[in-house]
């Protein structure tokens, strides 16, 4: 989801380092960048917890029980192969709240938004669910699967890894907590790549609106491009080397031969996962979406451009497009300098941008 999501080690010894696309999700199982070291421990052991406080109705009798306070629960569901461990965030009050569930961006992020092994410690993930929190709206962020408490969830090995598994995974809590009597609407909120594996769940759960936060608006075959001329702008033969694994990945070809300097992004146990991921170009999938849409972007997001939150917009004209000034990736202000974007994904005592969190507010359907 950030600069810092590279394949640290092989980038390193390839003389030059890979951004946040160009690392990708396809680190989920660690490689390169640890397993989710710091990550919070794993979440409870059963099912969201659905009988906490009174109901709206008892609200009126002089000797129901007060709502209750504010929480933050630890909470799993189960993927087909393990525990998935998350915080359930409930607002203070008797409910029913609109909820959202926040779907994590790319390489072995925590339910926080944390990268330990690779500097990330923003806590965005945890700022946003707080601030949601004290506006009323409940949310359930999660180690992605193979990361902290849900490293049972991940498939055993590498090869194995598709991007569908990211929208399966999300599918389950959309379904809790839709289950949970206390949440009157689900809203599904994607960061980064999650932006893309939201559309997907939304387009078969059922759900009340969706969020995408600094999604790209192009196929990741075309981001990657773009990302790979920017750190290979020294070695035209490598660059034309990538961009030649590039064509034959996204006609479902794998590639055998892989350049040593190149195998932290192509190598051969990651290429499913990759062609898996080039069938989906983000403009076609949030235009089939059937709930309503919103498209956040930052201004100085230097992982995500403007120009592709309005690439999605023109793919959905009825969607809200709201640009951010002064937003970086990972939700905090900042400027485009080196030092304020080393804070923004290290500092975790900046908050979240004020106007994100209104922007959420007005557009997630309380009913």
């Amino acid at each position: 989801m950030s600069l810092r999501s590279l394949v640290v080690g092989p980038a390193r010894r390839a003389g030059f380092a890979l951004p946040c696309a160009a690392a990708l999700a396809w680190s989920l199982l660690g490689a390169g960048c640890g397993t989710g070291e710091g990550a919070p421990p794993p979440g409870g052991g059963g099912p969201l917890p659905g009988d906490a406080g009174p109901s709206p109705d008892d609200g009126g009798s002089p000797d129901a029980p007060a709502c209750p306070e504010a929480a933050s629960v630890d909470v799993t569901v189960e993927n087909a192969r393990g525990a998935l461990a998350g915080t359930l965030e409930v607002p203070a009050g008797c409910g029913p709240f609109p909820a959202v569930v926040i779907i994590p961006g790319s390489g072995p992020t925590d339910r926080d938004g944390n990268q330990a092994a690779a500097g990330l410690l923003a806590d965005s993930y945890k700022l946003l669910a707080e601030g949601l929190r004290d506006r009323g709206i409940a949310s359930v962020r999660y180690d992605k699967a193979g990361i902290g408490g849900s490293v049972s969830a991940a498939p055993r090995a590498e090869q194995e890894m598709r991007f569908e598994m990211g929208a399966d995974d999300a599918a389950l809590w959309v379904e809790e907590l839709r289950a949970d009597g206390r949440f009157a609407t689900v809203t599904v909120v994607g960061h980064s790549e999650g932006s893309l594996l939201g559309m997907l769940v939304a387009a078969r759960t059922d759900v009340d609106g969706y969020v995408s936060i600094a999604g790209a608006g192009r196929p990741i075959g075309d981001v990657l491009r773009e990302q790979l001329a920017g750190a290979l702008q020294q070695d035209e033969a490598l660059l034309e080397a990538a961009n030649g694994i590039l064509d034959q990945l996204e006609l479902g070809q794998p590639v055998e031969d892989v350049p040593a300097s190149l195998m932290s992004v192509f190598r051969p146990s990651v290429q499913p996962y990759v062609i898996s991921w080039m069938k989906y170009d983000p403009a076609a999938e949030i235009q089939a979406l059937a709930a309503p849409v919103l498209i956040v972007q930052g201004t100085t997001d230097i992982q995500v451009k403007v120009e592709d939150a309005e690439l999605l917009a023109r793919a959905r004209p009825d969607a809200e497009l709201v640009v951010v000034e002064g937003m970086s990736h990972t939700l905090k202000a900042a400027t485009l300098s080196a030092a304020s974007q080393n804070a923004a994904y290290s500092d975790p005592s900046l908050p979240v941008v004020p106007r994100l969190l209104e922007a959420l507010e007005a557009f997630i359907p309380a009913e």
